[in-house]
């Protein structure tokens, strides 16, 4: 059994929470910006806020609300994390897993992760929905890296498959069926807090990148490496640096977010549905 600080922790939030609720979730949701709103499709049985929570990071971002709701959507148990943290917050790599891992403690099997990216391929246009099939995680550190936590996963995980082929295509019948045209390609997580400067986004699309972001890469490894089902949609809320011909805002990214809310609550419904 391991004996590691980051697992110690993890089993003191999961005690913080079962104090609370011994509510067992199918699937967990995490909302990146702007996305927040989700959570009102959601037929609620209870709310946590992080600050409740032994341990557990505060999220400081704009347009996150910081709490854990669960309850039921379309048939389904639920968790969702209304605010995620983020690496540029300061935390350590494993606090920004740690809710991601803390949900599937609590049992989830698939976690369904959601973020607000800036559009790398040029094709694309703010307001889109991308697809995640693919990740380079080479700008972030791994959060895997330390002692492992055998009771989570391997030491050494496959990451050939991370984003689960039959999840994936839920989504896709879920976005033909909403008549959403879905984009998809390769997402790539930067540390941030600052936007991404146009030579890095010349530099990225030469990588084969599509969308850029500060989250969500770190959160499906955790998840991967604890034999959780991932799928992950991005919302284009941006074109990245070079590509747009305005200096990016976090406004921008909120906005964006908000004004696709209502073809984003369509799509992630009817693909929960699905699962």
């Amino acid at each position: 059994m391991s004996n590691s600080p980051v697992y110690e922790k993890l089993k003191r939030c999961l005690s913080a929470v079962r104090q609370k609720t011994d509510f067992v979730p199918e699937v967990a949701l995490t909302l990146g910006s702007g996305l927040g709103d989700f959570a009102e499709e959601i037929d609620v049985e209870g709310r946590i806020p992080y600050g409740d929570i032994e341990g557990f990071p505060k999220s400081t971002a704009p347009g996150h609300a910081g709490e854990l709701i669960y309850g039921t959507l379309r048939g389904k148990k639920i968790i969702c994390m209304k605010g995620r943290v983020h690496y540029y917050e300061g935390y350590d790599v494993t606090d920004v897993v740690l809710p991601t891992r803390l949900m599937a403690m609590m049992g989830a099997k698939i976690l369904f992760l959601t973020n607000a990216s800036g559009g790398v391929n040029p094709i694309f246009h703010a307001g889109d929905f991308m697809l995640i099939t693919d990740h380079i995680s080479t700008l972030v550190p791994n959060p895997l890296r330390g002692e492992n936590i055998d009771e989570l996963g391997l030491r050494f995980p496959d990451m050939t498959e991370v984003y689960d082929r039959e999840l994936c295509n839920k989504v896709r019948k879920s976005a033909a069926d909403q008549g959403i045209d879905l984009r998809e390609g390769v997402f790539i997580q930067t540390a941030g807090p600052s936007y991404e400067s146009p030579a890095e986004i010349k530099m990225f699309r030469k990588w084969g990148v599509d969308a850029v972001a500060m989250s969500t890469v770190v959160e499906a490894i955790a998840a991967h490496h604890a034999g959780m089902r991932v799928v992950a949609v991005s919302c284009i809320s941006n074109l990245a640096a070079g590509i747009s011909p305005t200096k990016l805002t976090e406004e921008e990214v909120l906005e964006a977010g908000k004004a696709a809310a209502p073809r984003f609550k369509a799509l992630v419904s009817g693909a929960i549905e699905r699962f």
